[in-house]
This record gives C-alpha cells, sequence and structure tokens, in this order.
C-alpha cells in the first residue's frame, strides 16, 4: 500500500504547512485508488461547505484519475463526460481535486476547500508535488 498512515500525515502536514503559507483555513481528504476515504481533516475555521466538497473532491480525482477541474471542463453540453455528476452523487465538478500516480499507476486522490479556486489549486498542486518527491 503506497498510502500508508504515515505518508497521509505527511501529506496532511504538507497541505496544513501550505494552507498556513497561503493565509486561509483548510479542510483536506485523501482517498485511495478507488476513492475510498483514507483522512479528513478539517483546520481551524474552515468553511462549512468544505466539509461535504473536499471528500468529493478527493473521490472525483482517483476515480477518474484527473483533476477535478479537468473532469468539469468535460462534463458541459456535449462533452465527453456530460452529466457524470448525475449518476454518481459523490462526484463534484469543484476544482481543488488531484489524482495520485506511484510509478504510473493511480493510487488515490486528496481534495483542498476553503480558499478561492486559486488558493485551492495552489495548495492541491503542492501537496501533489510532496507525493511525487515522496514516492519517488
Amino acid at each position: 500500500m503506497i498510502l500508508t498512515d504515515e505518508l497521509c500525515d505527511k501529506l496532511c502536514a504538507a497541505a496544513y504547512e501550505k494552507s498556513k503559507e497561503v493565509g486561509i483555513d483548510i479542510s483536506f481528504a485523501i482517498s485511495d485508488e478507488n476513492g475510498l476515504p483514507r483522512v479528513y481533516r478539517r483546520y481551524g475555521e474552515a468553511l462549512v461547505l468544505s466539509i461535504t466538497l473536499v471528500p468529493k473532491k478527493a473521490y472525483t480525482a482517483a476515480i477518474t484519475q484527473c483533476k477535478t477541474k479537468d473532469v468539469a471542463a468535460c462534463c458541459v453540453e456535449g462533452g465527453s463526460l456530460m452529466s457524470i455528476e448525475t449518476n454518481d452523487p459523490k462526484i463534484t465538478l469543484v476544482a481543488g481535486g488531484y489524482p495520485l500516480f506511484a510509478k504510473g499507476k493511480i493510487v488515490g486522490g486528496i481534495g483542498v476547500g476553503g480558499g478561492t479556486e486559486e488558493e485551492d489549486c495552489e495548495i492541491g498542486e503542492y501537496v501533489v508535488s510532496v507525493f511525487e518527491e515522496m514516492t519517488k
């Protein structure tokens, strides 16, 4: 198993540290490759809405193997994934979800929420870079 408890704790710490640098409180979630929850954390006074969205971001990123922002782009009228979110209520099209790959295989997903789209994505991309460095 790639997403051990120890690695998940380190990814949570990275997300928390980056959120403090950005200056926001966040919620953060990690799912396994099947979208099943591994970790959920709400730091400080993170937006209540993030409690619902963040686990869905991690789930969506894992099962689609794409950033949630990219999934959303495919869900427009006539898009290749049009209406996917109506078929699975755990899917969200809100930016801030990122897949995690190790050795070319999907191993999980993360979700970040609590800030603007840009802030959530900045933190998510940072956590992905930490994950990639740790799993080289």
